[in-house]
């Protein structure tokens, strides 16, 4: 029997970003209900954990401490911090009341969930307001402060780990990419919406990595109109061997759900059933498995795919028809999507013709 975590504490959404913002802290709230309402938890199998924040020393794997320090005195509020020095004042990474106690428990959720793998405490832990991975060494990107999947690996690497990164969020995963860019210790891989079309305009098949990390960055960019059909063939194209080539010893996935056609800020047209399709195929790989979550703007979506995920993760079939606790306060009536995006044959040809494309160039890149 399969067993699974999720790590969560109601802390992780009690402070955000503010109302306008798109990355809403009751996203993980709602996820957390909706599992409470499936009784996700009731099986001895699966685990709800609550999390410990990262020390300063474990945030240090990755970021500078003048940063650290900054987070933590903008988050208290001294005005003598210049914001714009660290990318965060007003737009897309706001400083906010219990900013530093609020992201620094954020990676060590993540933090949490490499440690039980590894000590074989669970076979995979769901981190699910982790996933973090814009937010480079001195400052903030993209939503993100701390750049938990970042942490987490440098944490296991320095177990002496190999580390299988594979990242599907809509947004490429540069942070990440940065941080092991000049290492074969890990490998990372990216499938998103093309650079060309979205923040942060990085994640081309050329970028390679560099010296004795040349080859363990992996990139497929794809075009805004990609669907169901064209991503699974990609990601079956590229992720699975190169996962079983590289032989890790633990497998990291970054699930972010901004993939989903019904998401605001991506183009993307995924469904819940294609984001099933690609947890599946972790699932199936069968290597202890720290999973995290990400991006994931329409809130409604991120509750029903990542309690679709974690059903995945635990071996748990969830009714279709949400428990009636549930949709009377949110009005949700079904986990699965119900609908389906419309995709023109033109962006269909488009988006097959591109995702073929990118493949030939990275086979030719890496000679596979």
């Amino acid at each position: 029997m399969r067993k699974a975590a999720l790590i969560c504490s109601r802390e992780l959404w009690q402070h955000g970003q503010g109302p306008t913002h798109p990355l809403r802290p009751e996203r993980l709230r709602m996820v957390y209900e909706l599992l409470q309402a499936y009784a996700a938890f009731d099986d001895k199998a699966s685990l709800l954990l609550p999390p410990s924040p990262a020390t300063d020393e474990e945030l240090a794997l990755w970021h500078t401490k003048e940063y650290i320090d900054a987070v933590r005195r903008l988050s208290a509020g001294d005005k003598r911090v210049s914001s714009w020095r660290y990318h965060l004042g007003p737009g897309d990474n706001p400083v906010f009341p219990a900013m530093y106690e609020t992201e620094a428990l954020k990676a060590g959720s993540s933090l949490l969930a490499a440690r039980l793998v590894v000590e074989k405490e669970v076979d995979v832990a769901f981190s699910f307001a982790g996933g973090l991975h814009h937010a480079m060494p001195g400052y903030a990107s993209g939503f993100c402060v701390f750049n938990d999947p970042a942490i987490a690996i440098r944490w296991l690497a320095n177990q002496g780990l190999r580390v299988a990164y594979v990242d599907v969020d809509a947004h490429h995963g540069d942070g990440v990419q940065a941080a092991f860019y000049g290492t074969d210790q890990v490998l990372t891989i990216s499938l998103h919406e093309s650079g060309h079309y979205l923040f942060p305009g990085t994640g081309f098949v050329h970028e390679l990595g560099s010296g004795a990390g040349r080859g363990y960055s992996v990139n497929i960019p794809l075009f805004p109109s990609t669907g169901d059909e064209v991503y699974l063939w990609a990601f079956e194209q590229v992720v699975p061997p190169l996962v079983t080539d590289f032989a890790p010893d633990v497998l990291v996935t970054q699930l972010g759900v901004d993939t989903h056609y019904a998401d605001p800020l991506t183009h993307l047209q995924l469904t819940t059933a294609g984001q099933a399709a690609v947890i599946r195929s972790f699932r199936d790989m069968e290597l202890p498995w720290v999973a995290m979550g990400g991006g994931g703007y329409s809130v409604h979506t991120v509750a029903r795919a990542w309690t679709l995920a974690y059903g995945i993760m635990s071996d748990q079939e969830f009714a279709d028809q949400i428990p009636e606790s549930y949709a009377h306060v949110y009005g949700d009536r079904w986990l699965h999507d119900h609908e389906k995006p419309t995709i023109s044959g033109r962006d269909l040809s488009s988006a097959r013709e591109h995702a073929e494309h990118q493949v030939a160039a990275l086979r030719n890149a890496l000679a596979l």
